[in-house]
């Protein structure tokens, strides 16, 4: 009975049976494959018997068991039986050791079972939950595609690329199938041994290729590749990989969603892996269509993102002003976030005012909602009002335009959305060269002074704009030596604790051109400082150059205006300003003056500036402003402002501590001669 017990287990079993003796060799052996006889297998040693991929493991597998008496049970390793055709597969080995009654050992037993299906099923399975947590987590298309070439490389694939319309990386619209000649993919990630190329590489399909195939229908392709595969010839990128790489299998799936081609997925087996078959096309559509549907959300985003960074930089100033007491430069980071902003806007008496601001978050609601502020702060900018007035009527803005979005209806995106954000508003005036500052929320200046030493700007921090926070806000002046240089920034400049030395270690070369330390500023800081967006404006303080203004202290009486004719005429005659310029300041000069000596109180001073345009200015200590009248026909006054607004360009009053002054600019003709 245990002979016939025998020979019917070596002969029936479908477990492939190896009796071994002491030294590893094999003794007896069932059929084990059609293509090899036993007989060729008995005699030899077992790591000989099978092409293993680690023979010497399998050995020390064998030995242990021998040595010790413990079963090893259902052991995988990968081989083949030798003689048998094929790539290598996974093979499950149990060990038994085989005693004579006395404990002496025998030999071993050792069943093989040919599990390489069911191990490619779990690889497969292994492969996809990695295809899941790589791909899906990022609005990124290329950082999508990064993570399916790792998911899958080396675990399912020796060599794998992905390829992207290049259009669609930009946010457009994904083409319809077939997909045109014409059109380019732009490779977006590769990995693997031997691969030449490129990530960034564009190409058009070549035709009658898999990938032109598979791209024009939409549907998969498996494919066999040799020395002398037709259409390589037709496609010299893909014959030269296939050379380098040993490549003889091949998967193109398209990147598709609703009929649209987003990009294609290209999946190369190479020597000693077995080529791919039915069950790992599944897989490859499997992992195509997540990274499809992932790359579609990654590029709406990037539409969204393309079309309010758009909206940003046309909401912001094309040109630098060019001021005639302070130079400017700035730079602008681009980043997930768009709401930040700069601004420089001339304001009279020669000053200037200096803005940068921030607000949260990103996509074209940011966009909208900073260009609203910034156009608030334009028109402040333009009634003279002081910083903290500034941003105290600013903060009133957001808070309507909070209440409004509040009101929206629940179902709106926006209502659940919060609105933060945080402004800088500074003036410099160069004929006091002081500069006064305010700020909502947002990060202090930087200032350096002409020797590079650093300027302590000790400016109080007001509540962040659309906060609930009621308090004031406050304001610092600080005075500046003639070239001292001021940085204003984003808080995505500055390290999380907030240290300003990178800044004015950048700056502390105040000699060097202001764009020159725009970029240095830039080049000091860590490369995910801003990933944000970011905004930094620089500016460098000046004075009015003394042929550009001439300044009176006049007397407080009814001869004062036609001394003022006078003075006026005799100064513009001096900058060769034409006679229609010069008529229309006199007669704006002589209706100011006379306001002031008839309402204002002593003392008096004109102050005339030439710029890019004509300015005067009247000053006295008096509170009280003259308003615009329009008067009747038989009235007898109340026409001077109306006189003064129709000859110059912009007018208005500027308070100060010690009274007032109104101000009017003329724009000035170009000179025909030049």
């Amino acid at each position: 009975m245990a002979g016939a017990l025998l020979d019917t287990l070596f002969s029936q079993s479908a477990v492939g049976l190896h009796v071994l003796d002491t030294e590893l060799r094999v003794e007896r052996v069932n059929a084990l494959s059609e293509a090899v006889a036993p007989d060729r297998i008995v005699g030899l040693y077992f790591t000989d018997a099978y092409r293993l991929q680690d023979p010497e493991d399998a050995e020390r597998l064998l030995r242990g068991v021998l040595e010790s008496g413990v079963p090893a049970v259902n052991r995988v390793i990968r081989g083949q039986l030798r003689g048998a055709p094929g790539p290598n597969r996974s093979l499950m080995v149990t060990v038994h050791r085989l005693d004579a009654p006395s404990g002496r050992p025998l030999g071993l037993l050792a069943a093989v079972v040919d599990v390489n299906e069911r191990e490619k099923a779990r690889a497969r399975a292994d492969c996809l939950e990695s295809v899941r947590r790589e791909v899906g987590h990022s609005l990124d298309v290329a950082a999508t595609c990064e993570g399916l070439v790792a998911a899958l490389v080396p675990r399912f694939a020796d060599f794998a690329m992905v390829e992207v319309v290049d259009e669609v990386l930009r946010g457009s619209d994904p083409p319809l199938s077939p997909l045109g000649r014409d059109v380019p993919l732009r490779r977006a990630a590769l990995r693997g041994v031997g691969g030449d190329g490129l990530v960034g590489e564009t190409r058009r399909l070549p035709d009658r290729t898999p990938f032109a195939l598979a791209a024009a229908d939409l549907r998969p392709r498996l494919v066999a590749l040799g020395s002398d595969t037709p259409w390589l010839d037709a496609d010299s990128g893909t014959a030269r990989l296939v050379r380098a790489t040993g490549a003889h299998s091949l998967i193109v799936v398209p990147l598709k969603l609703h009929g649209a081609v987003l990009g294609l997925v290209s999946l190369y087996r190479c020597r000693g892996s077995e080529p791919y078959d039915e069950n790992d096309l599944a897989l490859a559509l499997t992992a195509a269509s997540q990274v499809a549907l992932s790359i579609e959300n990654a590029r709406r985003y990037e539409h969204d993102h393309v079309i309010a960074s758009t909206v940003q930089r046309r909401l912001l100033p094309q040109h630098d002003g060019v001021r005639i007491a302070v130079e400017t430069a700035h730079v602008m980071l681009s980043g997930r976030n768009s709401g930040c902003w700069f601004d420089t806007i001339g304001l009279s008496g020669a000053r200037t005012a200096l803005i940068v601001g921030n607000v949260e978050g990103h996509g074209l609601q940011t966009a909208i909602t900073m260009g609203q502020l910034r156009t608030v702060i334009h028109a402040l900018a333009g009634l003279d009002l002081e910083p903290d007035e500034v941003l105290a009527r600013l903060n009133d803005t957001a808070d309507r335009l909070a209440v409004e979005r509040r009101s929206l209806p629940p179902g709106d995106s926006l209502h659940r959305q919060s609105l933060t954000a945080s402004c800088l508003y500074a003036v410099y005036d160069p004929f006091s060269r002081t500069c006064t500052v305010a700020r909502a929320g947002h990060p202090a200046p930087v200032a350096v002074a002409p020797d590079g030493r650093p300027i302590v700007l000790d400016v109080p921090e007001g509540p962040p704009l659309f906060s609930e926070d009621s308090a004031p806000f406050a304001t610092a002046t600080v005075e500046l030596v003639e070239g001292s240089v001021l940085a204003f920034l984003t808080g995505s400049l500055l390290p999380p604790d907030r240290s300003v030395t990178g800044v004015q270690d950048a700056l502390a070369y105040p000699d060097r051109g202001l764009q020159e330390l725009c970029d240095a500023v830039i080049y000091s800081l860590p490369a995910e400082a801003h990933p944000d967006g970011a905004a930094l404006l620089l500016a460098r303080t000046g004075v009015v150059p003394p042929e550009r203004v001439a300044t009176w202290e006049l007397a407080h009486d009814r001869t004062t205006p036609a001394i003022a004719r006078t003075l006026v005429r005799d100064r513009l005659e001096g900058w060769n300003l034409d006679e229609e310029t010069i008529e229309a300041t006199e007669l704006i000069v002589s209706e100011l003056i006379t306001n002031a000596v008839r309402y204002g109180t002593p003392p008096l001073h004109l102050r005339l500036l030439l710029d890019r345009t004509l300015t005067c200015e009247v000053h006295d200590t008096s509170p009280v402003a003259p308003h615009l009248r329009h008067a009747r026909t038989v009235d007898e006054g109340g026409r001077g402002l109306f006189i003064v607004s129709q000859l110059a360009t912009h007018w208005g009053t500027r308070y100060s501590t010690d009274g007032k002054a109104l101000w009017t600019e003329q724009e000035i003709p170009p000179d025909d001669g030049s």
